[in-house]
């Protein structure tokens, strides 16, 4: 048997911002609010539905992707002047790292979420 996440629910403060910024930094689509969850598609396997909560803690959430999607992802971070950083307690030290011969890099996003990317 085969397990997958198929979907989570990422709490937001605005639902459909927090979707637009993940699909324009990430380079995926966003096509508007799907009942009351505003998701956005990572692939065939996954889905994040943002949704409003007055309340939340901020969680940690990684993305581990490929070389050219690496520098995609880490060019838009720059672009948009986001803070990034090493590692989860030097968020935003500018620096990427190299651990297990791959890159990462963790940055915030509105709602105060830590999203790391990396590629090994």
């Amino acid at each position: 048997m085969t397990i997958h996440l198929d979907h989570t629910i990422v709490p937001a403060r605005d639902k459909e911002g927090s979707a637009r910024f993940f699909a324009r930094i990430f380079g995926l689509e966003y096509s508007g609010p799907v009942s009351h969850f505003a998701p956005v598609k990572i692939n065939d396997q996954l889905t994040i539905d943002f949704d409003n909560w007055d309340q939340f803690e901020r969680h940690h959430y990684a993305f581990k992707v490929s070389e050219p999607e690496f520098d995609g992802i880490f060019d838009r971070v720059k672009a948009e002047g986001l803070a990034y950083g090493s590692g989860p307690r030097s968020a935003e030290d500018m620096a990427i790292n190299r651990r297990h011969g791959g890159r990462g890099f963790y940055f915030r996003d509105p709602n105060g979420h830590l999203l790391e990317v990396l590629t090994a």
